[in-house]
């Protein structure tokens, strides 16, 4: 794929991944509900590591400036790139069929646990508790829960997109014809 076609895309997604983030979620002082991971799963699957730490980065940096809901924590723009960067690895597909559907579904379950845990329970946990100075463990309760109904939400939206998307994204833009 060219470069081209990259930027193009992942500009797009940014554009997503700002109005999700920003506009159409739902926030409360402790916790946030959106559907942002989106542009950033089908970033990760179509481009890879470098394009989508780049997009979650951007999209934090740009979504912060431009429609502020607080003081800027740099905390959060590390955990966007860390999910960017375990979304990418276990999520990139370098060719077309590069695996099935039953291990899209896997990588599907292991990438969003991971980050479930490791972004979303621990690091925004303690980014919120030093923003806020409320207390980490009581933060993290409220937060399982919402990660529990969240996993099977992400893979299931992230499975469907990607099979309906599949078939255009392979015919426009993966494709050498330009």
């Amino acid at each position: 794929m060219r470069t081209n076609k990259k930027i193009i895309l992942t500009a797009i997604l940014l554009a997503m991944l700002v109005i999700l983030s920003r506009f159409l979620s739902i926030k409360t002082p402790i916790t946030k509900i959106s559907f942002a991971f989106v542009p950033t799963m089908l970033c990760a699957i179509w481009l890879g590591p470098k394009w989508t730490i780049l997009l979650n980065v951007l999209g934090d940096i740009i979504g912060a400036t431009l429609f502020p809901t607080g003081p800027f924590f740099i905390g959060y723009t590390i955990s966007t790139a860390v999910a960017a960067i375990i979304y990418s690895f276990i999520l990139y597909k370098k060719e077309p069929d590069s695996y099935s559907d039953k291990q899209l579904i896997l990588r599907l379950i292991i990438s969003t646990t991971l980050v479930a845990i490791i972004v979303n329970m621990g690091l925004n946990t303690l980014w919120t508790s030093i923003t806020t100075g409320k207390a980490f463990w009581a933060l993290l309760v409220t937060r399982i829960v919402k990660q529990l109904i969240m996993i099977p939400i992400h893979v299931i939206v992230i499975l469907f997109l990607e099979k309906i998307l599949r078939n255009p994204f392979d015919k426009y833009v993966r494709s050498s014809n330009d």
